[in-house]
């Protein structure tokens, strides 16, 4: 069973193993996992020669990750490091030693399935369990809103161990104008929307610390040996007021009054567009409130009920949708 302190063992000496500016030797690496040991609990004791001799062993096994360590003497001694520097136990596919931690795990998690503030517990457990085969089928019996097929998925486990091993990298990026660029990015935070990945983020040289990449429009990442700079944003606090991932500079928060007709009141009162709805039913239709940032995201997911519903309020934003309605129309013309 892969404790606590192994796993961040395991981390560590996985960083350093990737790390192409710094020779570890031995002592260097025993003092790197000591440390993380020690921030992750004071009390710790840390580890001596002979763990960490098990450690790597386990990494190089087929039960752990069946690393390619290379051992290049310095003296009478030998440095470590990884024969490819892409390479990370963060984008290997589970060991069976994970799995069947995964499937203790999830027995425990289901005991919280009916419990408050435990609902989201309903949707992982099953997705959990049809990926590592737990429950057996003659053919699968589940599917989730998910395209495998997307371009950028592949960006996204580097993209994940450079913003948990604070990396600054070197992206080279297509707008969707076909203009290519490179930019030096601090990487913050990953979010999905709409089947579409995006990373959050410093623009360095633009200084802007919100900046947003979608995934499926990188081309290469590169990991640098610039100093990482650290940000102070609360990611989920950020994306509060809006829909999606657009957050306009300077927008100001503003309730939005929609009007739904009788047939989509249920869909709305079940699943609804914002954390701040509010509701009210009529003989017409339901009258929904919310308070969010104006932005193209909430744009299309107003337009994609089509006659279903209609913008009340405030005035300005009403002339939008209506606008983009009637440049529809004339599509059709």
């Amino acid at each position: 069973m892969i404790t606590k302190n192994a796993y961040l063992r395991y981390q560590t000496l996985d960083k350093c193993f990737r790390n192409s500016g710094r020779i570890y030797l031995l002592e260097d690496l025993i003092e790197a996992c000591n440390q993380a040991l020690y921030d992750s609990d004071p009390k710790n004791n840390g580890i001596q020669r002979r763990q960490l001799y098990d450690d790597i062993k386990f990494m190089e096994s087929e039960q752990g990750w069946s690393i390619d360590l290379v051992r290049t003497p310095k003296g009478r001694k030998f440095s470590y490091k990884y024969s490819d520097l892409n390479f990370s136990i963060g984008n290997q596919p589970l060991n069976e030693t994970e799995v069947n931690q995964m499937k203790s795990a999830l027995m425990i998690l289901s005991r919280f399935k009916g419990a408050p503030q435990f609902e989201w517990i309903k949707e992982i457990i099953p997705a959990l369990e049809n990926k590592l085969g737990i429950v057996s089928q003659e053919k699968e019996v589940i599917s989730f809103d998910t395209n495998i097929d997307i371009k950028g998925l592949d960006h996204l486990t580097p993209l994940y161990n450079a913003i948990v091993n604070k990396k600054v990298l070197s992206i080279d990026y297509k707008t969707f104008n076909d203009e290519s660029f490179q930019l030096i990015f601090h990487p913050y935070y990953l979010k999905q929307y709409n089947n579409r990945w995006f990373v959050f983020g410093l623009n360095q040289e633009e200084g802007i610390v919100t900046w947003n990449l979608s995934l499926d429009r990188i081309i290469s990442i590169e990991e640098t040996s610039k100093l990482y700079i650290k940000d102070e944003i609360d990611w989920e606090d950020y994306f509060y007021d809006i829909i999606g991932v657009s957050k306009p500079f300077e927008g100001d928060i503003i309730e939005v009054v929609l009007m739904f007709n009788k047939q989509s009141a249920p869909y709305i009162i079940t699943k609804p567009l914002h954390p701040s709805q509010k509701f009210k039913e009529n003989e017409d239709g339901i009258e929904v409130r919310i308070k969010v940032i104006p932005n193209y995201e909430l744009e299309s997911l107003i337009l994609s009920f089509g006659e279903k519903v209609s913008v009340v309020c405030p005035e300005f934003f009403k002339n939008i949708i209506e606008k983009r309605l009637n440049n529809a129309c004339e599509n059709y013309k």
